[in-house]
């Protein structure tokens, strides 16, 4: 029987469970403690979204006389055709019913509402053959039309990826969630409800615990918090997560205690072993660790426990053991291919290492523990627990869910992956260092790679080192074309508003983001408007970035975003649906030759950036000769054999899994390649140092080394077939 229950209350991700309690389950699986987890969200969603789900939801709506708009009349209306539909629906997203799509394609089959005024050309975005895909985007507006028509009648906390998100955001008190929690309960609460009874039909566990990684998660986990008081008092309620570590640090209102028991913050592991162990041993009392209990009226921060946590090596894969992974839904929320990863697939989601490596953006919560500790795990052991995912979940796809994924780390992940003969799909967030060079971004293609996330931010170079982001423009448009000549695509993430960041400076910025999107360095990007954080550098030092803390007023319960003043910076919020307009037609492949001015109802200031700046950037320098002893050749799969010899030297066939040329070459360095070939393969433990060979072919051809790197045989070996790696 599970001694502890495992939720993720409503809504993260509609695609793939959100990893928090397959993460802990996991290792209380390696501690011989009984668990079992589940998905409230998925719960409830599938419960909704059913013939039967719809048919009480248009009961109530009709029965409660809703005054909804005349353009979700039409849901009502069509409400038989809803009705008709969701079941095959909700299946064809689950990857079922594969023919279906032919006909949702047609556009007969479907009813539609306001959300479908959005298509244009269908067949420009998925051609004539994305029957598929093109199914799966109109499946979506259908459950977005009828996802209005919730929010507006029967459940208006109700979206597919958050839970009365407003209630609980910037929650200095505790007082609107707890009057919100005790109103009646309206019809999707009520749902929710029967999802989380079904959780105790044949077992009481001794401990439930929720992830709230967002505040989009908080009133559903504490909704079900409260049946479960109600209920089954004698069940200890544990909540943590991201929205714990980040909000409710200074935590100081006990009447959140009226619905959980134990709040614990950071990694759970060592937490919530040490709770489980307190609650269990009561002969043996082990001390709590990071843990917030309610003692005679008087929130009670316990941190006795100084045991360090588990290593991030020391951890096992995490155990999806409970969750219905076939019964997640594949939407496409945006056609952009880029865009989609993030609500389309399965994937199954691991970090390459704990924290960030750089830890020193000025934005970012870098005195917090998931930032400030930095702990990563040898390529081995994230291969290793690559395959225990693929055979326990029989899924091939891997989001690596890191702050900032290490590129050398990366370079390792690729190298045994390749090793191994792994065949899966990957991608992850970086930052754009200038160690991502063409090489390395063709190895990690080569493993799997197919796309990565970074932060760009604000594209001026003055504010990206204000905020020491370590970065350039030009860098990040040298690592995108890396990423981009290899097929792997990229999202950016943009910001604006940053402290003294001028009007001139965001038309600018808008611009660098134009150009990256028109030489196709971008896929896809998102904007969102800076926000200071108590735990950034800005929020902790806002004197330094000339801004003024002006509140919230702490009310002891949440304290993380800040308001500000900006005294030298312009007013950022009339600049937001025009930056957010411009990017949507760029990651649409529309509107990049538009002037900027189009994007917004107001007059804007000309760009100062030249409108060649980022294609300038290619002009590519001289090698740096100084760095060649730092890097090593390597090659995958190639096989290399003697064509023939000719007065020129001598002909070599080289032949890869997707290229094949026969190169002429000094005979000497032909011999070279020969008999060195085993040692560029990527399983060799023998590396050739790329600096030792050039210099070899330098004596041999009685040249320097700066000529041997323009010979045409070298180009092309280099082009197509060798990787020099650092």
């Amino acid at each position: 029987m599970p001694e502890i229950l495992l939720l993720i209350p409503p809504l993260t991700q509609l695609n793939t469970p959100y990893p928090a309690t397959a993460y802990l389950k996991g290792f209380l699986n390696q501690q011989n403690i009984p668990s079992a987890q589940g998905d409230l969200g998925l719960d409830m969603v599938l419960k909704v979204f059913s013939k039967q789900g719809l048919k009480d939801v248009f009961n109530e709506a009709e029965c409660s006389n809703f005054n909804i708009s005349q353009e979700l009349q039409s849901v009502l209306v069509n409400r038989k055709a809803y009705e008709e539909t969701i079941d095959s629906v909700i299946s064809f997203l689950q990857n079922n019913k594969y023919t279906l799509a032919y006909r949702i394609a047609t556009r007969q089959y479907l009813p539609e509402g306001n959300r479908f005024n959005v298509i244009e050309d269908l067949e420009w975005f998925f051609g004539n053959n994305g029957i598929q895909d093109k199914a799966r985007y109109l499946c979506t507006l259908y459950l977005e039309d009828l996802s209005d028509f919730i929010v507006a009648t029967v459940g208006p906390h109700f979206g597919f990826s958050r839970y009365a998100e407003r209630i609980a955001r910037t929650a200095v008190s505790f007082d609107p969630i707890k009057e919100e929690l005790e109103k009646p309960d309206n019809y999707l609460d009520q749902i929710l409800v029967q999802c989380t009874q079904e959780y105790f039909s044949e077992n009481i566990p001794l401990i439930v615990g929720f992830t709230v990684p967002f505040p989009g998660n908080l009133y559903g986990a504490l909704k079900s918090s409260q049946w479960i008081k109600k209920n089954f008092p004698q069940t200890k309620i544990v909540l943590g997560g991201g929205y714990a570590n980040t909000e409710l640090r200074e935590l100081k209102d006990p009447a959140v205690f009226n619905y959980v028991d134990y709040i614990l913050l950071d990694d759970g592991e060592g937490p919530l072993l040490a709770l489980y162990q307190h609650l269990t041993q009561p002969e043996k009392p082990v001390s709590l660790k990071r843990t917030y209990i309610c003692q005679n009226g008087q929130v009670v921060y316990k941190n006795d426990l100084k045991t360090r946590d588990f290593n991030h090596s020391q951890l096992p894969a995490p155990n999806y053991e409970g969750l219905r992974l076939k019964d997640y839904l594949s939407v496409i929320d945006m056609p952009n291919p880029m865009h989609r990863l993030w609500s389309d697939g399965r994937w199954n989601k691991l970090t390459i290492a704990h924290g960030c490596y750089w830890k020193k953006c000025s934005f970012c919560d870098v005195s917090l523990d998931y930032i400030s500790r930095y702990d990563p795990a040898p390529a081995r052991s994230i291969v290793d627990r690559m395959e225990v995912l693929i055979a326990q979940t029989g899924e091939t796809g891997f989001h690596f869910v890191d702050e900032a994924a290490p590129p050398l780390a990366m370079r390792d992940l690729a190298i045994e992956i390749l090793r191994r003969g792994l065949q899966v799909t990957w991608w992850t967030n970086i930052r754009f260092e200038k160690t991502f060079t063409e090489d390395l971004c063709k190895l990690l293609a080569a493993s799997g790679c197919i796309a990565v996330t970074g932060g760009l931010e604000v594209a001026s170079d003055r504010l990206l080192n204000m905020m020491e982001k370590g970065v350039t423009i030009e860098q990040v448009a040298r690592v995108c074309k890396g990423f981009r000549d290899t097929g792997i695509l990229v999202h950016a993430y943009l910001m604006y508003g940053f402290p003294t960041q001028t009007e001139q400076e965001t038309i600018d910025s808008l611009e660098i983001v134009r150009q990256l999107f028109q030489q196709n360095l971008l896929q896809s990007a998102f904007w969102h408007q800076f926000a200071m954080t108590v735990h950034s550098p800005v929020g902790i030092n806002p004197e330094k970035y000339l801004v003024k803390r002006v509140g919230p007023e702490f009310k002891g319960f949440a304290n993380n975003d800040l308001y500000h003043e900006d005294p030298t910076g312009t007013y950022h919020e009339k600049y937001s649906d025009g930056l957010k307009k411009a990017l949507y037609n760029y990651m649409h492949g529309v509107g990049l030759d538009f002037p900027l001015s189009t994007f917004f109802d107001f007059k804007v200031r000309n760009t100062l950036i030249p409108s060649n700046l980022i294609f300038n950037f290619f002009k590519s320098p001289d090698f740096d000769l100084a760095e060649m002893n730092q890097y090593r050749l390597m090659w995958f799969q190639v096989k290399v054999s003697y064509y023939k010899k000719n007065n020129k030297g001598t002909d070599l066939l080289f032949v890869s899994r997707n290229s094949s040329a026969i190169i002429n070459m000094p005979s000497p360095i032909a011999e070279f390649w020969i008999s060195h070939a085993n040692r560029l393969e990527i399983t060799s433990t023998e590396h050739l140092n790329y600096g030792t060979t050039i210099v070899h072919f330098s004596e041999l051809c009685q040249v320097n080394a700066k000529q041997i790197l323009k010979q045409e045989w070298w180009r092309k070996i280099k082009n197509e077939f060798l990787w020099v790696i650092k």
